[in-house]
């Protein structure tokens, strides 16, 4: 089961600060969940968990708009943070007195509701942003990473074109071409509608 929620803030990084819509996403079944991504609105993901038993709240990076209600909903269900290591630099810039619960790693096998995801680190928008797939959902949980569009913005700190574009290549367009592509925001998309694109954005980087 999963299900969505749009959430509304800012974003805030090299002295800038932007209105954005996030996609925040649980994965589970009536029992327990996951939230990917707790964006801007504590009380709102909560309402979507219900009495459910929280798992974790997993962070597929740690720019602020995707991690700034991961603090406030895993205290108030006893749940872990998980977040990819490389992105402590992030992490700290939003939460300097609060450290991510555990890790999350390439290769890790998250589960909740008889749902497995597994983690496929992507770097590139940021040091080690991280995308989910569930192989029997047919689904993929990119981040920012990938768009319907293309790759994920890079022209900021701790962000690096040329790596995201070889994280698409080499981690997520060898994944089934009907594999759906759940996004941070926006619509969503499928690996087979974005894969012809890969020259022009090789392209764009040269």
């Amino acid at each position: 089961m999963i299900e969505h929620l749009v959430t509304s803030g800012t974003f805030s990084l090299d002295g800038g600060t932007w209105e954005v819509d996030n996609n925040v996403w649980l994965v589970g079944d009536e029992h327990e969940v996951l939230v990917i991504d707790a964006a801007h609105s504590a009380d709102a993901i909560a309402g979507a968990i219900g009495d459910r038993r929280l798992v974790a709240v997993v962070c597929t990076h740690a720019h602020d708009d995707h991690v700034n209600q991961a603090p406030a909903l895993a205290d108030r269900y006893q749940a872990p943070i998980l977040v990819n290591p490389a992105e402590a630099p992030l992490w700290e810039m939003t939460w300097p007195d609060r450290a991510p619960d555990a890790e999350l790693t390439d290769g890790q096998v998250l589960k909740a509701g008889g749902v497995e995801l597994r983690a496929i680190t992507t770097p590139g928008h940021s040091p080690g942003s991280t995308c989910l797939y569930a192989p029997a959902l047919n689904v993929l949980f990119s981040g920012d990473t990938l768009f319907n569009g293309g790759p994920g913005a890079t022209g900021r700190s701790y962000s690096s074109f040329d790596t995201i574009v070889a994280s698409i290549r080499d981690r997520l367009l060898t994944l089934p071409p009907e594999t759906e592509v759940r996004t941070g925001h926006g619509d969503s998309t499928r690996i087979g509608a974005e894969s012809p694109h890969l020259q022009e954005w090789l392209d764009r980087g040269h």
